[in-house]
């Protein structure tokens, strides 16, 4: 459904990925590992179109986009939810759910089923409802679209446990329908869990690629502290 190939990109003149390689399989989690500043959010942005690669690739349900804004993307199935949440503050929760559906077969009663306290607050203003509930928000635009490829960074950031078991729940329902999602998360173990296969980034470089099974909490942080480029 997505594939990175061989990709690098950075800002100005500072590079932050360098030659990366990732292929994001549709019902498949896809998770990014990696400390601050190994370039997790620039694969993201890369990937959904916000920032331009140097060199390299991107293909989308086969489909080379490269060259294509990022709403282009989305017209093509891609959803990127940023752990900043993504919504309309200033619209009720009903306002911003007719806008992700506009153009959707979904039926927003589903979302309801996932998320039941978004049901509960149709007339509250999104920019007023918790963290945890804007999260469960933004998160259903990508249920709403239809979206085949769904960028994830960081939806647990801020969140109180039990909310993300709720967010984390919901994301297995995404990959059991069929979508490719590519998670950036900070709780490793949580990653691990969801993952059908999971990427390590070090200084902009994978330092390891293979399955959950493979990799115990003591195996993550030595990949993070590995040598790797020079900034």
């Amino acid at each position: 459904m997505l594939e990175v190939r061989g990709v690098s990109a950075g800002y100005g003149e500072l590079q932050v990925l360098r030659d990366v390689d990732i292929v994001v399989p549709a019902s498949e989690v896809v998770a990014v590992l990696g400390a601050n500043g190994a370039g997790k959010t620039t694969l993201l942005r890369v990937a959904s179109g916000l920032t331009r690669p140097w060199s390299g690739s991107i293909v989308l349900n086969g489909v080379d986009v490269t060259s294509l804004p990022a709403h282009r993307r989305v017209a093509l199935g891609l959803c990127s939810v940023q752990g900043g949440r993504g919504t309309f503050p200033s619209l009720t929760v009903r306002e911003n759910l007719d806008l992700f559906a506009a153009r959707a077969t979904a039926s927003i009663d589903a979302v309801f089923e996932a998320f039941p306290k978004l049901g509960e607050r149709l007339s509250q203003l999104a920019g007023t409802l918790s963290g945890g509930e804007q999260q469960m928000l933004a998160l259903a635009r990508a249920y709403l679209q239809d979206a085949r490829v769904v960028l994830l960074d960081e939806v647990s950031m801020g969140l109180a446990p039990k909310v993300i078991d709720e967010i984390f729940e919901f994301l297995k329902q995404l990959a059991a329908q069929g979508r490719a999602l590519l998670v950036v998360e900070q709780y490793v173990n949580l990653a691990l869990e969801l993952a059908d296969s999971v990427y390590i980034l070090n200084r902009g470089a994978f330092t390891f690629i293979g399955e959950p099974t493979e990799l115990a909490g003591e195996d993550v942080f030595d990949h993070y502290v590995a040598q790797g480029f020079a900034p």
